[in-house]
């Protein structure tokens, strides 16, 4: 069903999700799961993904914090079809660009006398929470200039006070809606107070902007944290008061740490520039956060298309998610297997030599992979492949002292002549010791890396640069 833009006049041909960070930092692992639920509701609906950057607060709000968001949206796949860099008539997509369109709705709601002009000062506004308190009540606005005559507000202005606008919430009355996620909720205005919507610089606050620039965008479901719950009821007024339509909203849990504290930088990464500057992959990420607080019956790794058939809000927990990066790292090692040989050479390029051989950095990556979760285990087998004969601690190097001279002299020969053939090293080495299985990949493992354990034998011969396995195999012959 088409819906109606109420601020403009014009009709939306389908409904649209939006995703609305605030710039202020980096984009943290509960923000991006949010922009991926929105994403994925969108998707899963055949509705529009609209990306709003809420700027207005000017003091905390820097460009690289907006340039890492939209790389961050990008790299985890989650392109917007409405947005900074796509524009549309529904537009501009910076809240700090809207100061005219909040300003005619401002201008609306004064006309219905909706709204008033407060002049109280942060200290008193203080002083009487502090009362509140005190006395055992919930603090809210107090109304002390709810019903100022025209005189005494233009003697507050004569005396040079700033005055902010609160919305006149109405008494005895219900406000109720279903959430997505929490089911049916009800609220009393007499418990609410009224709120400022503009500041006293004249900037719109987050209860008025966020509701009528949702409205004006034709946002017909959000998905969002669960600590804005509160806020609905004060967003509801303001919508309903214009007369703008009304989203669906859903509020999620928060993701916490392993102790239970909120998500932070204590737990480990916690940013999403972190992740991805690790080696993550995106698909790992997104596959985790879709089941972090989503029940799903699948298990595979999917793709951002088939996640989006899978989304269902009916699967969002009420209760709080808990971050486990091991369970990440599970998603990461499915996501690396998966990667193809020209993927996984980019994934792992950073840590290769300069002017290696373009066939020995193939064959390294493609005996490294499946072996690691992220590019920091490549990192010693770097060493061990390229920075010379490995030195061995005293019970490795016994290994190798007992097979023999013998033994060494035959695999060095076989280097020789069949290269980096495992297969041809291997059998000479078993015709020449009569030595099988341990007893002959031990001695040859431990003196071409110096670990008993890693990648398979074969395919790290391949990867060692020209006469590097007979170097290393002479040196105990």
């Amino acid at each position: 069903m088409a819906q109606m833009d109420s601020a403009t006049g014009g009709v939306f041909s389908r409904g649209a999700t939006r995703f609305a960070p605030s710039p202020t930092g980096e984009l943290h692992l509960g923000n991006a799961r949010t922009a991926l639920f929105n994403y994925l509701l969108a998707r899963h609906a055949g509705e529009r993904f609209v990306l709003r950057i809420e700027d207005t607060d000017a003091g905390r709000t820097r460009p690289e914090y907006i340039e890492g968001l939209l790389a961050d949206l990008r790299w985890l796949g989650l392109e917007w079809d409405a947005g900074p860099g796509r524009e549309d008539a529904h537009g501009p997509y910076f809240q700090s660009q809207r100061a005219a369109h909040y300003a005619g709705l401002f201008a609306r709601l004064e006309n219905l006398g909706a709204v008033y002009p407060c002049f109280c000062t942060a200290l008193q506004l203080e002083a009487s929470r502090r009362a509140q308190r005190a006395s055992g009540r919930p603090p809210r606005y107090a109304g002390t200039c709810r019903d100022l005559t025209a005189q005494e507000r233009e003697r507050h202005r004569a005396q040079g006070l700033a005055a902010t606008l609160r919305f006149r919430v109405p008494s005895g009355q219900r406000i109720e809606f279903t959430d997505l996620v929490h089911g049916p909720q009800s609220f009393l205005s007499d418990d609410i107070g009224d709120f400022v919507i503009r500041r006293a610089d004249g900037s719109a606050a987050f209860f008025f902007c966020n509701a009528v620039d949702d409205a004006s965008m034709g946002v017909s479901q959000v998905l969002r944290g669960e600590d804005h719950l509160a806020n609905t009821p004060r967003q509801l007024l303001v919508l309903a008061a214009l007369g703008l339509p009304v989203p669906r909203y859903g509020h999620v849990s928060l993701i916490l740490g392993p102790d239970g504290a909120p998500l932070s930088k204590r737990h480990g990464a916690a940013s999403v520039r972190e992740f991805r500057e690790r080696g993550y992959r995106p698909e790992a990420l997104v596959n985790y956060l879709f089941r972090l607080g989503h029940s799903s019956p699948e298990h595979a790794l999917l793709g951002l298309p088939e996640l989006a058939r899978a989304f269902d809000t009916s699967h969002l927990g009420r209760s709080s998610a808990h971050y486990d990066e091991q369970q990440l790292r599970v998603w990461q090692k499915s996501a690396v297997h998966q990667l193809t040989p020209e993927q996984a050479r980019g994934w792992l390029a950073a840590l290769l030599p300069e002017g290696i051989a373009a066939a020995s950095a193939d064959a390294f990556v493609a005996a490294v992979a499946p072996n690691v979760v992220l590019p920091e285990d490549a990192a010693p087998w770097v060493r061990i492949v390229f920075g010379g004969p490995p030195v061995l601690e005293p019970p490795d190097e016994q290994v190798v002292r007992e097979a023999g001279p013998g033994f060494f002299a035959a695999a060095a020969r076989a280097a020789v002549a069949g290269a980096s053939d495992p297969a041809a090293i291997t059998d000479a080495v078993r015709t020449a010791s009569g030595r099988k299985g341990a007893q002959l990949y031990m001695p040859l493992r431990l003196a071409l890396t110096g670990c008993r354990h890693g990648p398979e034998l074969g395919p790290l011969l391949k990867a060692l640069p020209a006469g590097e396995a007979e170097r290393r195999l002479a040196r105990f012959a």
